[in-house]
């Protein structure tokens, strides 16, 4: 897929992967339209992004709206010509057991997660439906392959996107549209610094299980964020992002009911 001239809307470019991702495309020679509910992050990628480089626009978007999601595009394209790829990125974490989490914080989570990505997708579908050459890339997690425990509420929600987006992707197999899913391994954001959690949980434990995640997450965002766009260039259906992505995906699939991650 050649990415230079075309047009790509990344929601949570403010920090991590997004703004990685931001720098990687914008390197590739694509226009972005950069949708995150931080205002203040978002400036910052632009700021790291050079003054003359293609394109930019930046716009402020909570998933969760659905309201602000469906009038997103035309914002999107009151900026830019059309839209021909859809990344969504943003993400929020959830620590806690099943039993701990409240159910309000479940559902705060699949609403960004989940049905943040469906949004996206629904609004955005007749722009990229007049590309030539459009592709929906939707930011799985390794834990949308295995699900260990502690992470029933994220692993719900990316095993969801998984199941949506590989059955978008037979759904649009006839189409101009590609699918795209990225299932990351520990890459070092702020996502589990930022992750709500279940009041239930004692301090002490909480700061352990905290400093535990963050050692896991070790890839740098721009490495990631090449993988990511090597992967889209290359049409691929599924992106696993880093070694302990893999060895999980390899594990889940030699002992599918018995392996234990975490």
């Amino acid at each position: 897929m050649k990415l230079s001239g075309k047009t790509a809307v990344i929601t949570g470019a403010a920090s991590g992967i997004g703004r990685a991702l931001s720098s990687e495309l914008a390197g590739r020679g694509m226009h972005l339209a950069l949708a995150d509910v931080n205002d203040e992050g978002l400036r910052e990628t632009r700021a790291s992004l050079p003054a003359d480089s293609t394109k930019i626009s930046l716009h402020r978007l909570d998933v969760a709206d659905a309201a602000a999601v469906a009038a997103f595009p035309q914002s999107v394209l009151a900026a830019h010509s059309g839209v021909d790829v859809v990344i969504n990125n943003a993400g929020v974490a959830l620590a806690g057991t099943f039993e701990q989490i409240a159910p309000e914080d479940f559902e705060w989570l699949f609403s960004v997660n989940f049905w943040g990505v469906v949004r996206m997708t629904r609004a955005f579908l007749p722009a990229l439906h007049r590309s030539e050459d459009a592709r929906i890339v939707n930011v799985s997690s390794i834990f949308g392959i295995v699900a260990p425990a502690g992470q029933s509420a994220y692993s719900a929600s990316k095993f969801a996107v998984r199941g949506f987006s590989e059955a978008l992707r037979r759904e649009f197999a006839r189409s101009s549209i590609g699918v795209t899913t990225v299932h990351p391994g520990g890459v070092a954001t702020s996502i589990a610094k930022n992750a709500r959690t279940a009041s239930t949980i004692p301090p002490h434990v909480l700061e352990r299980q905290k400093r535990g995640w963050e050692r896991a997450l070790r890839m740098p965002p721009e490495e990631a964020a090449r993988i990511i766009a090597r992967g889209i260039e290359r049409r691929r259906a599924r992106i696993i992002v880093g070694r302990d992505a893999a060895l999980a995906a390899l594990i889940e699939r030699l002992f599918p009911v018995s392996y234990n991650i975490g």
